[in-house]
């Protein structure tokens, strides 16, 4: 498990600016996920309103509503990474939704890994290189430094390579009209 620094600022009674904290952040793993890692650095389910304390704001689920934001890191292992045969799948999908509320709904369980969200997600290939698939079969390879604007479209990642991808995600509640 990869632990990432986070230093977060905000504005002190007085509105001077101040480091409200610096502390190493542990990843959500999930059975159900072997191999992934998901880094949940900041949130809010609403705009946010300056000035600030820095204190981090109550966002429970997993995608944020209209409006709200989500910034942080996801890892998705290698091909060959695989849920092992005698993992619980109910007992799993209890962890997810614990670990991480709302992330398996918009998930089709007959097309592992394709989903859709309300939200445009912004994201930079750290390392490695990864596949983005869209609901046609049409792929698209990205690599390290490449970025990537997801609208709310049917997609899913895959990584045929040997070594971890990492991408910087933030995503952004978003309204659709049909």
């Amino acid at each position: 498990m990869t632990k990432v620094r986070r230093v977060v600022t905000g504005q002190n009674a007085d509105g001077k600016s101040v480091f409200v904290s610096d502390e190493q952040v542990d990843p959500t793993t999930l059975a159900l996920l072997p191999g992934y890692e998901f880094h949940r650095l900041w949130a809010a389910d609403a705009v946010p309103a300056l000035p600030t304390s820095g204190d981090e704001a109550s966002a429970p689920a997993y995608f944020p509503p209209t409006g709200g934001f989500r910034f942080g890191f996801f890892s998705v292992p290698p091909a060959g990474v695989d849920i092992p045969p005698d993992l619980d799948i109910n007992a799993a999908l209890a962890e997810m939704d614990e670990k991480m509320p709302g992330m398996a709904a918009p998930m089709e369980p007959d097309n592992p890994g394709m989903h859709t969200t309300d939200t445009i997600d912004f994201e930079v290939v750290l390392s490695g290189e990864v596949i983005c698939e869209l609901d046609d079969g049409a792929e698209v390879t990205l690599k390290k430094g490449d970025t990537f604007v997801q609208n709310g479209t049917r997609h899913r990642w895959r990584n045929p390579g040997s070594e971890t991808v990492v991408l910087f995600v933030a995503l952004l509640g978003a309204e659709r009209r049909k």
